[in-house]
């Protein structure tokens, strides 16, 4: 089924998601969802805040297959990075913003094992890029922290 997409300036962008406490039947429903959500928006990545849902799952797919974390968590960062970015909350907006070039991320899959997942480039931006929306933070927040920013 496919989700609404919520925008920019909807409160719930801004709040911190809450946590997970069971991964249910509903939750796993909510993941196919928000994949489904993802594809037909021709997203890379979709927080659940983004279809009004408050609660700290990300689906992501970089073209390599879907990934699904549940409270995911970053536990590493190296590297940076600058490249575009762009975000489904925010329509027709683009800017370059700096970001870890490798990451690592815990969180919970579907099945409600705990997982550690790497990603370098496309993958860690996307994984910073939705963890950042179950903290309340828009990738328009980094414009004004960095110099020189320039929005497309």
């Amino acid at each position: 089924m496919i989700l609404q997409v919520v925008t920019e300036p909807d409160p719930i962008l801004r709040q911190k998601a809450r946590s997970v406490k069971k991964v249910s039947k509903r939750i796993k429903t909510l993941t196919q969802n928000m994949l489904e959500t993802m594809y037909d928006a021709d997203g890379v990545g979709l927080a659940a805040p983004q279809v009004g849902i408050d609660e700290r799952i990300i689906v992501i797919d970089i073209g390599k297959g879907p990934i699904i974390l549940i409270n995911p968590e970053i536990t590493g960062k190296s590297g940076q990075e600058r490249d575009m970015e762009g975000c489904l909350s925010i329509p027709g907006q683009k800017a370059y913003i700096t970001r870890a070039s490798k990451v690592t991320v815990i969180g919970i899959n579907p099945q409600g094992e705990k997982v550690e997942l790497e990603g370098e480039g496309l993958l860690a931006r996307a994984f910073q890029h939705e963890i950042d929306h179950l903290n309340g933070i828009l990738f328009i927040d980094y414009i004004s922290r960095e110099s020189g920013e320039n929005k497309q």
